[in-house]
């Protein structure tokens, strides 16, 4: 009880040390961790934007970096003692899907981290900017406290066992499941991917996917990248109802 009546005194001494942005931050950042804030700087820089052309001024991307290598160590522990007996093919596959781009992005958009940026947010933002600004958080926890507590926030706050267990049976990505396939069956897999006008004048791209010169499936997206994984879950789908290639490519042993 003794402790309650220097509580209050606690914040609003640390609350002076800080501008209020720096202690508003804190409180964002203590919310989402469970964790105390020790170096208010390290997260100023993980929510800092680029800005300009000046390249002197702090922002996320060096933490982003950090970031990227502590959670990638994470996870890769985590999946070495959770599936004793998978493989070396499957412990990459389960990681892949973990950190891959769009689950980062989908974990960073569900804290809210677009929110707390520390610059005036500019009117387009990258679209992977919240899985950017999950790794540089974790960078930043990682310096501020240590591995075996930002290991602990990871595993029990921002990533859960229970959330990796449901990334076990999604599909990532269908033209990396087709080339699995495609290896295993000896068969041939070829992507044609070119540029086309449609009306408006719209450029796109249209991905049109192969196999022993059959073809199979094809799409169009505004990326290369995007064409080609729309092309390949077409394909998947095609060709999971003659024979399941979900079925063979999710043995752990």
């Amino acid at each position: 009880m003794e402790l309650k009546k220097y509580f209050p005194k606690f914040l609003s001494a640390k609350k002076n040390n800080l501008s209020e942005k720096d202690y508003l931050l804190s409180l964002e950042i203590s919310k989402i961790t469970g964790c105390s804030v020790y170096n208010i700087n390290l997260y100023r820089e993980a929510f800092s934007l680029k800005t300009g052309s000046s390249k002197e001024l702090k922002n996320y991307e060096r933490l982003e970096f950090l970031g990227d290598s502590v959670l990638g160590a994470i996870i890769s522990c985590h999946l070495f003692s959770t599936y004793p007996q998978a493989n070396e093919g499957y412990l990459t596959q389960m990681k892949s899907k973990i950190v891959n781009r769009k689950n980062l992005n989908k974990l960073g958009e569900e804290l809210g981290l677009i929110d707390i940026l520390q610059t005036e947010t500019p009117s387009t933002l990258s679209e992977n900017i919240a899985g950017n600004l999950f790794e540089a958080l974790i960078g930043a926890l990682y310096l501020d406290v240590d591995y075996e507590t930002c290991k602990k926030v990871v595993l029990e706050r921002l990533l859960t066992p229970s959330s990796i267990n449901k990334l076990e049976n999604k599909i990532v990505s269908y033209k990396s499941l087709l080339l699995e396939w495609s290896q295993k069956k000896k068969e041939q897999i070829r992507y044609d991917t070119f540029q086309e006008t449609q009306p408006g004048r719209q450029v796109v791209f249209r991905s049109i996917i192969w196999i022993n010169d059959r073809k199979v499936a094809n799409a169009t997206e505004t990326s290369k990248k995007k064409a080609e994984e729309k092309a390949a879950q077409r394909a998947f789908y095609i060709l999971n109802k003659k024979q399941s290639i979900l079925e063979n490519s999710k043995d752990p042993a």
